[in-house]
């Protein structure tokens, strides 16, 4: 039974490969990757030999089959793709799923990572966040995308085009409002460069586009603002005078007024029950 290893690169600076990723690339019996001039670069820098051969969205069908008969054997496979961990934003997909099926292990061997490298820059919270990745080209799709994601309360990050990123300031501003976000670009390269700022005060910045490598992370949703107590009895003693049940009055009034629903449903019922 073959194994499958599943190995981030660098994602600009050639010296952000870890130890076990090179001796792992120096075993294997066949090197994957999506671009095999930019890999043969990497393995030439670190002094690795071995020819990859390519897998990439137009053949991945095809070379899964390949690299199936290679792991059937008991070969040992390394996948990268052109920069960081494989599989996010890039093939590998259905390799994976199609090793796993048969039953040879699947074995990451995580590295730099450009989605993590600028969440902690950013100045954003951490945790929780989500990793949207590109937004859809169609204008239709793309606004309802960001109309689906502008109540989402975690950090958002994702990865953008340098010719479309002016734009997508513009129109995660449009969606979201008034958010938090910082712009890194080429991560670990020479030119490496952050930006913090509003979405519009971003948007401003860079007007006439960017170069590079883009990853955006944006600040998520503020939390609703609880209504005083007063309030929510006075919506409680309305909705009950027009013979609303407990059960609606709770689902209807907890998310105006940012509190559990089973909380609603106590008061409900000692207003209900209290002399008037």
């Amino acid at each position: 039974m073959g194994t499958l290893y599943v190995i981030a690169t660098p994602i600009g600076n050639l010296e952000d490969m870890t130890l076990r990723a090179l001796r792992i690339l120096g075993e294997v019996d066949c090197i994957l990757a999506e671009d095999t001039r930019r890999t043969r670069v990497l393995l030439d820098h670190h002094g690795i030999p071995g020819r990859p051969r390519s897998l990439h969205a137009h053949n991945e069908a095809e070379r899964s089959e390949e690299v199936l008969e290679r792991l059937e054997r008991g070969e040992a496979v390394a996948l990268v793709s052109d920069a960081g961990t494989p599989l996010v934003s890039d093939p590998g997909e259905r390799l994976v799923a199609a090793t796993s099926r048969r039953g040879h292990p699947v074995v990451p061997v995580p590295g730099a990572s450009a989605i993590l490298a600028a969440l902690v820059t950013s100045g954003l919270p951490t945790v929780p966040f989500t990793f949207i990745g590109f937004l859809p080209r169609k204008a239709g799709e793309r606004r309802a995308r960001l109309l689906g994601l502008a109540e989402r309360r975690e950090t958002l990050v994702f990865f953008e085009s340098p010719r479309r990123v002016a734009s997508t300031l513009v129109e995660l501003g449009a969606a979201f409002g008034e958010r938090r976000a910082c712009l890194a670009r080429e991560l670990t390269k020479l030119h490496e460069e952050i930006r913090r700022g509003s979405l519009a005060e971003l948007a401003k910045e860079i007007v006439e586009g960017v170069r590079g490598e883009i990853t955006l992370v944006v600040e998520g949703a503020p939390a609703p603002r609880a209504l005083p107590a007063e309030q929510v009895d006075a919506r409680i003693r309305a909705l009950l005078a027009e013979g609303r049940s407990a059960r609606h009055i709770a689902a209807e009034l907890a998310p105006e007024a940012a509190v559990p629903r089973r909380q609603i449903y106590a008061r409900v019922l000692a207003l209900r029950e209290a002399p008037q």
